[in-house]
């Protein structure tokens, strides 16, 4: 067990309330297992009709992964890395086949492994609060935790500008994408908990008489020039049309790419075209456990935790230097199936 989480029943639900505020709550390896015990001990217990999933106290829900620890073990041999991978996909996996209902309160910065906990549930809560995002090609990394099946089963091309540039969005964009189920104001959250609490059979009808109406997303405005600017599988195609375009919005997203790693850029489009074509959940990640296991050893993923983590100086060199120069022999090597005793396997 770990303080990291705080693990609890209240009246007829389990509560899983993660607890590393300095940390905004990410998430490290004994947190990962210890959520896995409890859901696993909940699932064959009558008296537990529900699972709620939200934060103790601070400014986010969860903003991801342990990066530090993950970059430090690809630097040596990666296993710690595999190891947290492993455990972490097999959590989301258990949320995504529960069979009770999830409640995920995505209150605050929900980023990387917040979205690895908060999209397997049957309820997902936004607030005015929630800034969700899947940043990863910032840090040479890809957007792994069930990102290559959530983000293709957006709307149009929505997935695939998330995953390239990182953008932000806000409770009412989560809300008109399908990210969230319901949009309450933070201070509903309270009440919404206790009474699920009491009646775990009506969380619907509980979320929906607390849920207001949300504003108007500001995407909206910018989905015709996503479906089309981001229309291609092909990165340099992407890049192409966004500095063909011309205008003020299209200049902005060319500058964002401009700082990703072109390697990331284009194992997250593979990632997204293959993972929108699958029909299991396992299978993914089986695939972005393979992926994750040498890209945490790669030097971009090591730059990248360098250049905006540990140094701050917010200029990676990245390696391959250009999206030319990241061949497709060099994208095929990234997603190999891995040997069958290093597979990725679910719980048993």
């Amino acid at each position: 067990m770990t303080d990291d989480v705080l693990i609890s029943t209240d009246l007829r639900v389990g509560r899983l309330s993660l607890n590393r505020p300095k940390a905004i709550h990410a998430l490290n390896l004994p947190m990962c297992q210890a959520m896995i015990d409890a859901l696993v001990k909940w699932r064959g217990d009558d008296a537990v009709g529900a699972v709620l999933i939200d934060h103790s106290e601070g400014r986010g829900f969860c903003a991801g992964g342990d990066i530090r620890m993950l970059a430090e073990s690809g630097a040596k041999d990666g296993a710690e890395a595999r190891q947290f991978f492993h455990t972490e996909y097999r959590l989301n996996h258990l949320l995504f086949t529960y069979p009770k209902p999830v409640v995920a309160f995505m209150d605050g910065i929900t980023m990387g492994g917040g979205v690895g906990i908060s999209q397997p549930a049957k309820y997902r809560v936004a607030t005015e609060h929630t800034r969700f995002a899947m940043p990863e090609t910032g840090i040479g990394l890809f957007p792994d935790v069930g990102g290559g099946w959530y983000l293709p089963r957006l709307e149009g091309r929505v997935g695939a500008y998330l995953a390239l540039t990182g953008a932000r969005l806000d409770g009412a964009e989560c809300l008109a994408l399908g990210l969230a189920t319901h949009y309450l104001p933070s201070e509903k959250l309270a009440e919404a908990k206790a009474r699920i609490a009491v009646d775990p059979d009506r969380i619907g009808g509980i979320l929906g008489e607390l849920s207001v109406t949300a504003s108007t997303p500001a995407l909206a405005q910018h989905i015709e020039r996503i479906n089309r600017l981001f229309a291609s599988d092909t990165y340099e195609d992407i890049l192409t049309a966004l500095a063909a375009d011309g205008g003020e919005w299209a200049e902005k997203e060319l500058a964002t790419l401009r700082g990703k790693s072109p390697q990331t850029c284009k194992v997250a489009l593979r990632q997204l075209r293959e993972g929108g074509e699958m029909h299991d959940f396992a299978a993914q990640m089986t695939q972005e456990y393979a992926i994750g296991s040498r890209v945490v050893s790669m030097h971009d993923f090591i730059e990248g935790v360098r250049a905006l983590i540990v140094d701050k100086d917010n200029s990676p060199k990245w390696d391959p230097p250009t999206p030319e120069a990241v061949t497709d022999d060099w994208i095929d090597a990234i997603f190999a199936p891995l040997p069958e005793n290093e597979k990725w396997t679910p719980l048993a």
